[in-house]
């Protein structure tokens, strides 16, 4: 059993933790949501009140946070957890964050002499809760070796993608892809029923054809056509607007960055942003489908 520190215990992050816990290993959690605390002691889990308290005795420590300000304030500064932890803990840091930051927290980890590793995740909560998420993991080839026996618990595809930041590389590129084709494949549906063609022949047509991929096959934003899509649940969030549209913006902050021409992708970002500012952030991106609708 590994005592393992797990901060940051929202949608993905809870669960995750929670599959840690079921696979033996003894997790101490840290989140600024009461409620999120509550449920990990529900699943059998420890809690404590500060970063210095969940970091103490660790062996792993993992974080899930919303932004790369947030990983930046958990990790650096004479307070950070890179300062206060154990010198012989594995770090890992499973937010989707910019690659900047990202970088930033490779270098100083490396200036002390600490173990790790950027592995942002694919999947959404359904993958997080059945325990099936990819892992996208940037670092050492040793540490990744190190670390992928507990990502096993939490994921059915780990995948180191090169050294640091390769991991956040990997994840932006892929979300860049699923935002694209999501709203490709809505826009598909949509003039297909403008044309009398009933969604399910369509499906049975494109499912089958060239135009078969994740978003249609796996997720499609039509509902009645695959079970398991949020479509069929009033577009219940799966894998929230706002956070397509996050991903999107480090996208297109990466493609600046890199003088690298996105057209797609920065089209993409607009869109989400419109639907966002509907108030639609908190549903399933393939939700757009009814905002191309112009349902909103």
């Amino acid at each position: 059993m590994t005592k393992i520190a797990f901060i940051g215990l929202g949608h993905m992050g809870g669960p995750m933790a929670a599959n840690l816990i079921k696979a033996g290993h003894e997790v101490v959690g840290f989140d600024l949501v009461p409620e999120a605390l509550e449920a990990l002691v529900a699943q059998g889990g420890k809690v404590s009140p500060s970063l210095k308290d969940v970091v103490e005795g660790a062996e792993l420590i993992i974080t899930m946070l919303p932004e790369g300000r947030h990983s930046a304030s958990v990790y650096l500064g004479e307070s950070g957890i890179f300062e206060i932890a154990p010198e012989t803990a594995l770090f890992c840091d499973c937010s989707t964050i910019d690659i900047e930051t990202t970088i930033r927290l490779h270098e100083d980890a490396q200036s002390r002499g600490l173990r790790f590793l950027d592995a942002p995740v694919s999947g959404g909560v359904g993958g997080a809760r059945a325990g099936t998420l990819t892992f996208m993991v940037g670092g050492s080839p040793k540490n990744f070796e190190d670390l992928k026996p507990y990502l096993e618990f939490m994921g059915k595809r780990i995948v180191h993608c090169g050294d640091g930041g390769a991991g956040q590389a990997a994840k932006i590129c892929n979300n860049m892809v699923l935002g694209i084709s999501m709203i490709g494949i809505s826009e598909a549906f949509n003039l297909a029923e403008k044309l009398g063609l009933s969604a399910d022949k369509f499906f049975e047509v494109a499912s089958g054809s060239s135009t078969q991929c994740w978003a249609l096959t796996s997720y499609c934003p039509s509902p009645g056509l695959v079970k398991t899509a949020p479509s069929n649940n009033h577009y219940q969030a799966g894998f929230m607007a706002h956070m397509m549209l996050k991903d999107l913006k480090l996208a297109s902050h990466a493609a600046e960055s890199t003088a690298t021409s996105c057209p797609l992708g920065a089209e993409a970002m607009s869109l989400y942003n419109l639907f966002c500012n509907q108030g639609e952030g908190e549903k399933d991106f393939s939700g757009i489908i009814n905002f191309l609708r112009g349902n909103g």
